[in-house]
């Protein structure tokens, strides 16, 4: 994506960034020039559409050759024949191209223009105006409206939600479809109205643009207030765009457009994707027209360069010109788009889309498989499993025994709140139901979700709200993991139903309401891995701080126990993300005491977070440890055949997340990424070269073992040690990098190209993995929850992912055993007629007379035997079961063999044994006119290649049959219309019709009973599943 601003942005990088400073509703006042806010990702646009076209197929040595050839027919010297046999084919090729370039693009600009033409409201000085997103301009107030997609990088200004905060959906930027909590500025959160923010003089100062989503240093000023107030922004205080608003109505200012969006700097230009195929048979057309260079000076020497010998060489060039084949082109790109038709036609694997019909028979030796994690390997839809309580567990069976507990707890009339007895009974063991009922109520207390409630056509909102209705209540949370706890507890009786900034109501079976009030929240961090939370218990008085978090943290917090390791190793085993639930009652004094000193830190200015959390740690000691809770996130169906059938393949699959270690790791073992058996390597993480260099040492003497890594520490050792970790990852049965940015996906994909020179294949579902969709060999989209961003960018697009298999196995092995075999088919087919030229020409004292003239030699390569050629798409070695079946199959086309130098040789070899045959036949069997040698001479060589096509197709279709029966009655229709170039008379005689058997026979035998003999003692793989 990049802004039209300035057409060649393409080519001179993206110029320098500079920090700024934004005055609140006035963009007038900018002090540099900022690009405009347009997305664009089209490869052309209107001026440089077909030069680039142009330019893009004539790069090509294949097409620039013909372009020569056609050109020089115009020179009288060397003109050979009519101009149409030249120029025709040439044309039609470029035709075919210019038109599926131009529909690409077309789609391109229109799914740009409906970004680019949303509208949206502008505070002015006028009122609130409407204004295209295209239109908005740093500086500028924007209002942005619930699920609303955010149209350019801003800082949060005011919300509409009470609580004075809001959510956003970053499912598109990071792939994470967990919900952030922003924050407003506080002093523009605090303006009676919207309108006051073009009353106060204030601005923005932010950093230079760059590509760090996850960070961002700026600071507020107001400068008429009394005193002048600033405050320092943070990534709390940032709307990104492309995120989209999930609570309330917020405003803005803009201080990124265009180029310079977060969303972006982390989106890679579009490459013009080249098949490795086409990249093979442009070389061995380069071989081909070296040949025919050698041959025709060959043919001039011969003759002792007599006369104008430099003219002969030409005449000889153009004479041979069939040596490269033009149809190869046309018939390779028509192939290529029945290939794509049969991928969309597959009912096995509806709903796939083909947007890069260049490129079909990559997917027949991919060697790595990248993918990203939620969404694409999972559903993204949290299920709870498990609550763990030491003595006793409790199953999805058993979750009626839980909700029983519960209710007895509220129920039974000797004390109304079993948590609100003496201090001194909790020493006598508690009994189950009591446990139980701590710790529905821990995890119903200590979590950052919010209840929001909607109108649902029968009540409005506010009444909702008021009577708490079940049927309108949502809740919105920044992790998909924390709501599925809360809608637990409510499904097992203890609901939540109220939240705000201060205080919590919980609803318990009987429909009495709890209140709590929150004193003191402690978020989660991924340095922290854990979260807490003080609520006072307005009925009893009670202070309690409830804790929950990772295993690996909260084991040294929570009081000895000899159980809370070896369950959460079981759990984890399991695929299930264990979090550990732990409380701490307080006294009011121990509390104060807290309090005070937890302000005082909070107000120091050097090592305030060092300082914050030495007083939390305080508090952190000696918890009550209440359960075990186990959340699974649900992989997508049939993920784990899938890895399996790719594994077998030969595929090595790497799974590239944004996600926690923890996670990862876990869903990795879950969909057996990593199998049972083998050992895993988590890389520590590193900072400086040494640590790297010593952790690449540790990693290096384990074997066979699966790598875990985090984008941090990759980065380190990608800098330092490139060359190093990638020979080390690249043995690695399967690897695991978390916390990785766009851009680090893409690098990676880059690094595996250059370094193994194997094909890559990237598959993802959101915006975040569009880099490295677009940066692999082949891009697939999985079309999931977080939008079609990733299947409109991707070259192949699934609707899930166990496609996958059948796309590679089956379509893949498909297109690329036909495309081999289509090529070379084509290339022996102008090798035979080159052959029987050059034989013609010897044979008649060197002259640069051409055989066959006209119609005969346009019809030769398309109406006698084209069909029967191109019907070489629709054969197969095996059936699409067995492929599946045995996945092994795959493995073998890893090697290149289909298409190698082997067999370009054992064609070429073919095809001058079949042109010399034919053509000496010819010569040794006429009698007296030359016309009878072009007659059986050309019939036989159009009965050689029907014949040659039989030999060659594995599995019969039965428009094959009519494809060389077609050709044949075409081929005896069509000598009516010869008579210039064939005697009439003749053919209908019956020597000549044993001189065609003859020759025919003698070209075409010997190979069928090579083929026998072959299939006999040394018969190929898939032969041996098909008997």
């Amino acid at each position: 994506s990049l802004s039209l601003c300035c057409p060649w942005s393409r080519c001179c990088g993206m110029g320098d960034f500079r920090p700024r400073t934004v005055w609140l509703g006035h963009p007038e006042k900018r002090e540099q020039r900022y690009p405009r806010n347009v997305i664009n990702n089209q490869k052309y646009n209107f001026f440089t559409f077909l030069p680039g076209v142009l330019f893009n197929q004539f790069k090509y040595f294949f097409n620039l050759y013909f372009l020569l050839l056609a050109c020089s027919q115009f020179v009288e010297e060397l003109r050979l024949g009519a101009l149409y046999t030249y120029w025709v084919p040439l044309g039609l090729v470029l035709i075919i191209t210019i038109m599926r370039e131009a529909i690409e693009e077309i789609r391109c600009y229109l799914r740009d223009k409906e970004v680019n033409s949303q509208i949206y409201s502008k505070l002015s000085t006028r009122g609130t105006v409407k204004v295209k997103s295209s239109g908005i301009q740093v500086g500028d107030l924007i209002i942005v409206e619930k699920n609303q997609r955010v149209p350019a990088d801003m800082i949060f200004l005011r919300t509409s939600e009470r609580n004075g905060s809001c959510f956003l959906r970053t499912d598109q930027l990071d792939g994470e479809t967990d919900w952030k909590l922003r924050l407003p500025v506080a002093c523009t959160q605090r303006l009676p109205t919207a309108g006051d923010l073009l009353q106060i003089r204030s601005y923005v100062y932010a950093e230079e643009p760059n590509i760090d989503i996850h960070n961002f240093i700026g600071t507020f000023t107001r400068e008429d207030g009394d005193p002048p107030v600033n405050e320092s922004l943070s990534i709390e205080n940032t709307l990104w765009a492309s995120t989209v608003i999930a609570s309330g109505t917020v405003v803005g200012v803009v201080i990124y457009t265009g180029k310079e969006l977060r969303s972006v700097m982390n989106t890679s230009n579009p490459r013009h994707k080249v098949g490795l195929f086409d990249l093979e048979v442009n070389c061995l057309t380069k071989i081909l027209f070296g040949a025919l260079v050698v041959v025709s000076l060959v043919m001039v020497a011969l003759q002792h360069f007599a006369g104008r010998w430099y003219l002969q060489i030409f005449r000889f060039l153009l004479l041979f010109s069939h040596i490269v084949p033009i149809s190869l082109r046309v018939n390779l790109d028509m192939g290529k788009m029945v290939f794509s038709w049969m991928i969309k036609k597959d009912s096995k694997i509806p709903g796939t889309v083909v947007r890069a019909s260049t490129i079909p028979e990559q997917l027949g030796r991919i060697s790595y498989l990248l993918t990203d994690k939620t969404g694409t390997l999972t559903q993204n839809e949290m299920v709870f499993r498990r609550l763990h309580l030491g003595t006793v567990a409790y199953g999805m069976d058993s979750m009626d025994e839980v909700q029983s507990h519960v209710f007895s707890a509220y129920t039974q009339p000797t004390h109304d709140l079993p948590a609100s007895r003496a201090p001194a009974a909790t020493k006598v063991r508690k009994t189950i139901s009591s446990r139980v009922h701590e710790a529905v109520k821990a995890i119903a207390l200590v979590h950052n979700v919010t209840p929001v409630y909607e109108s649902n056509g029968v009540t409005d909102q506010a009444e909702a709200e008021q009577h708490y209705e079940d049927t309108c209540r949502v809740y919105q949370a920044s992790s998909p993991d924390e709501v599925s706890l809360v809608q637990w507890t409510e499904s097992v009786g203890l609901t939540l139903v109220g939240r705000d900034q201060s205080s919590m109501q919980l609803r318990t079976p009987t429909g009495q309401i709890l209140n709590f009030t929150i004193l003191q929240i402690f978020p989660f961090t991924y340095e922290s891995k854990r979260m807490g939370i003080i609520v006072r218990d307005e009925s009893t008085g009670e202070i309690t701080f409830y804790m929950k978090g990772a295993d690996v943290v909260m084991s040294g917090i929570v009081q000895y126990n000899d159980w809370l390791e070896e369950e959460c190793g079981n759990m984890a085993r399991e695929g299930l993300r264990v979090l550990v639930v732990s409380k701490k009652s307080l006294t009011e004094e121990q509390y104060q005491d807290f309090e005070a000193r937890y302000v005082q830190a909070k107000l120091s200015v050097h090592d305030r977070s060092l300082k914050v959390a030495t007083v939390i740690e305080s508090l952190e000691m000696e918890m009550e440890l209440l359960c075990l809770t186990g959340v699974e996130d649900q992989l997508q169906t049939d993920v784990r055949p899938t890895l399996e059938i790719l594994r077998n393949a030969g595929i090595k699959v790497w799974m590239l997340t944004g996600d926690k270690l923890e996670t990862a790791t876990c869903t990795a073992k879950n969909a057996h990424l990593i199998t049972r058996n083998q050992d895993i390597h988590i890389f520590r993480p590193v900072t400086t070269r040494g640590e790297a260099h010593l952790e690449l040492n540790a990693f290096r003497r384990k074997h066979d073992c699966a790598l875990v890594i985090s984008g941090d520490s990759l980065e380190v050792c990608l800098k330092y040690y490139e060359y190093e970790f990638m020979e080390l990852a690249c043995q690695c049965p399967a690897v695991v990098c978390c916390r990785c940015t766009p851009t680090q996906k893409a690098q990676i994909v880059r690094l595996l190209q250059e370094r193994t020179g194997k094909l890559t294949c990237a598959v993802g579902d959101g915006g975040n993995d569009v880099s490295m969709i677009q940066e692999a060999d082949c891009g697939v989209g999985v079309e999931g929850k977080e939008g079609k961003q990733a299947s409109l960018a991707a070259d192949f697009s699934v609707t899930q992912f166990k496609h996958l298999g059948r796309l590679l196995m089956v379509h893949g092995r498909n297109s690329y055993k036909r495309s081999a075999a289509l090529s070379q088919f084509v290339i022996h087919r102008s090798l035979c007629i080159s052959t029987m030229q050059a034989v013609f020409s010897s044979v008649f004292y060197f002259a640069s007379v051409p055989l066959y003239q006209g119609f005969l030699i346009i019809g030769y390569s398309t109406i006698y035997t084209m069909f029967p050629v191109f019907s070489l798409v629709l054969d197969k070695d095996v059936k699409s079961e067995v492929a599946m079946l045995y996945p092994e199959l795959y493995k073998d086309l890893l090697k290149g063999r289909p298409l190698s130098f082997k067999t370009f040789l054992i064609w070429v070899l073919i095809s001058i044994y079949q042109g010399s045959i034919i053509m000496y036949g010819a010569l040794l069997l006429f009698e007296s006119e030359f016309v009878h040698i072009v007659a059986i001479s050309f019939t036989s060589l159009i009965l050689t290649e029907l014949l040659m096509v039989a030999l060659t197709i594995q599995t019969w279709h039965w428009l094959m049959i009519v494809a060389e029966l077609l050709s044949l009655a075409s081929y005896v229709a069509s000598l009516v219309f010869l008579h210039e170039f064939i005697d009439i008379y003749f053919i209908t005689t019956v020597s000549f019709l044993w001189k065609v058997t003859v020759i025919t026979l003698v070209s075409c035998l010997p190979l069928y009973i090579l083929k026998y003999l072959r299939r006999r003692f040394s018969p190929p793989n898939y032969s041996k599943l098909t008997s």
